[in-house]
């Protein structure tokens, strides 16, 4: 739905980005692409958009899992001008550890759940032992125990827990019917936004109750083309690109999405 067809106030505006796979040199490709550079160009149009409150990157920081790949990610966002605050999640890439060292400044914010005064925002870790994805019982729990059923929420989370119906899927979250189980117990989730999948989509998954939306993010590095059978990136003339998702969440409970493509860095 277009902004310009909701009367409702909008209460706050959320810029998600993912995946962006650095190395430690700033000059490796990643199939092709200038990871570092394509990280920049999301960055520099999240600073010059202004009806931005806070900003989630939903992992995947790293690819060769290097400290000074963690560094290279601060140091972007600092030469960027970005000032709202930036909420993070770990990727099957990334270790809590180093996220946890790294990201610690201005405008980084390590807090895993934001409120307002009709939305709770969770950002829920999805990270495993393998690339694919696993939410603990435990989370599960603390879930169910800090939803205030007042408010309406959504969530964060890296993996994905819908197929998309290209190889990805074999890494995506392995407990979906336990989640999915958790959330038809809370109608007040109205969606779940992730990154991984490397595009741009929007979907449903019906529940007994209610209908949740899933949201996914374009990375800042490479999208997967969905027709090879393994990782293969779209090319640059393709219908995707780099780029964020935005979500305006507005007081009466309604929220609306929409997907910002920015120009890919070339040689």
């Amino acid at each position: 739905m277009p902004l310009s067809n909701k009367s409702a106030r909008v209460e706050l505006v959320i810029a998600q980005f993912s995946d962006s796979h650095l190395f430690a040199d700033i000059n490796s490709l990643h199939y092709g692409a200038n990871v570092y550079h394509n990280l920049r160009k999301v960055l520099s149009a999240l600073a010059q958009d202004k009806t931005i409150d806070v900003i989630i990157f939903t992992g995947d920081l790293t690819q060769d899992h290097s400290e000074q790949s963690y560094v290279n990610f601060v140091e972007a966002v600092k030469f960027s001008g970005v000032e709202k605050p930036i909420y993070f999640l770990a990727g099957n890439h990334d270790e809590y550890d180093l996220l946890n060292k790294f990201l610690v400044n201005t405008p980084f914010n390590q807090q895993k759940l934001i409120e307002t005064e009709h939305w709770q925002i969770g950002l829920l870790n999805s990270k495993s032992a393998t690339p694919a994805g696993f939410i603990s019982e435990q989370s599960l729990q603390q879930l169910r125990n800090s939803i205030n059923t007042q408010k309406k929420q959504i969530l964060f989370t890296h993996h994905h827990p819908v197929d998309v119906n290209y190889f990805i899927d074999k890494h995506g979250l392995e407990n979906k019917p336990e989640l999915w189980q958790t959330l038809s117990e809370q109608a007040s989730i109205t969606a779940i936004a992730c990154g991984h999948v490397h595009r741009a989509l929007d979907l449903t998954q019906i529940l007994d109750e209610t209908t949740v939306r899933v949201l996914t993010c374009p990375a800042t590095s490479i999208q997967f083309d969905p027709r090879a059978k393994g990782i293969k990136a779209l090319p640059r003339s393709a219908e995707q690109g780099i780029g964020y998702r935005h979500i305006s969440l507005f007081v009466d409970g309604e929220f609306t999405t929409t997907v910002h493509f920015c120009e890919e860095f070339t040689e």
